[in-house]
C-alpha cells in the first residue's frame, strides 16, 4: 500500500458510458474506478507512480436525465491524416454527410468522495520517492492545478476536484442509511498488457451505506 489521498469530485453532469451500449450512450449509476483514476491522473501523473482506487462514497442521490444531439458518425483515419500533413495536401471530412442523432442518458448533480493511493512503478528513478510525489500531489490539489481538465466521463462534463482534508466540511451521503444496494457489474479498468488489444475487467459494485469497497472487490474481477 502506498501513500493514501482523499478527494471530493463534483459536477452538474456525468456520463460513465456502459461499453455494451453501442448505439446510444447510457451511463453507469456511479463513477467507475477507471474514471476516478483518470481524474487523479489529470491532476498529477508521472511514469514513476500508478494510482489505485480504494473506495468510492456516493454523496448525492443517483438521478438520470437525457438529451439528444447531432454527432459525426466517422472520423479521419490517423494514417491518412498524417500522410496528408506530410505531403502538404488537404483532407476533409464532410460533417453534413455523416451527421447522426444520438441519445445520452447521463447523471445529474454528482458528488463522490474517492479514497485512493499510489504505488511506485518500475520506471521510478533514484530521485523518485513516495514522499516527493505525495507532497506534489497534495500541493497541486490544494492549488487546483491539473495537467488537463478533469472530466466526468465525457470532455463536455468538467469535474471539480478538491482535496478532502480537514478544511473541507463533508456532509452525510444520501445512501448512508441504506444497508446495501447492488449496482451490478461495472467496468473496473482496462488491462493494457497488450496495447493493441486492451482487455476490459469488470467488478460487482455493491454499495453499502453509500460506500463501494473498490479495493475489496478488485480480487473478484472478471474479464
Amino acid at each position: 500500500m502506498g501513500y493514501g489521498i482523499r478527494i471530493l469530485i463534483e459536477g452538474p453532469r456525468a456520463c460513465f458510458t456502459q461499453p455494451e451500449m453501442k448505439a446510444e450512450r447510457v451511463s453507469y449509476d456511479v463513477i467507475t474506478p477507471s474514471a476516478a483514476r483518470g481524474i487523479l491522473e489529470a491532476v498529477y501523473w508521472k511514469p514513476a507512480i500508478a494510482w489505485k482506487i480504494d473506495r468510492i462514497e456516493v454523496l448525492n442521490e443517483i438521478r438520470f436525465d437525457a438529451f439528444r444531439r447531432n454527432e459525426v458518425a466517422g472520423k479521419l483515419p490517423y494514417g491518412k491524416a498524417t500522410s496528408a500533413m506530410n505531403k502538404g495536401i488537404s483532407i476533409t471530412l464532410v460533417a453534413t454527410e455523416q451527421r447522426q442523432q444520438r441519445a445520452t442518458l447521463y447523471l445529474k448533480d454528482v458528488a463522490y468522495i474517492v479514497d485512493a493511493h499510489f504505488e511506485m512503478t518500475k520506471k521510478a528513478g533514484e530521485t523518485d520517492t513516495p514522499e516527493k510525489h505525495y507532497n506534489i500531489a497534495l500541493r497541486r490539489l490544494r492549488k487546483g492545478q491539473c495537467f488537463n481538465q478533469p472530466v466526468l466521463g465525457c470532455r463536455e462534463f468538467p469535474a471539480k476536484v478538491t482535496l478532502a482534508d480537514e478544511s473541507v466540511e463533508l456532509r452525510d451521503g444520501f445512501y448512508s442509511d441504506v444497508p446495501e444496494k447492488d449496482l451490478g457489474f461495472m467496468l473496473y479498468d482496462l488491462d493494457f498488457s497488450d496495447a493493441e488489444s486492451p482487455v476490459p475487467h469488470f467488478y460487482r459494485a455493491v454499495m453499502r451505506n453509500g460506500v463501494i469497497d473498490v479495493a475489496g472487490a478488485a480480487g473478484e474481477m472478471v474479464a
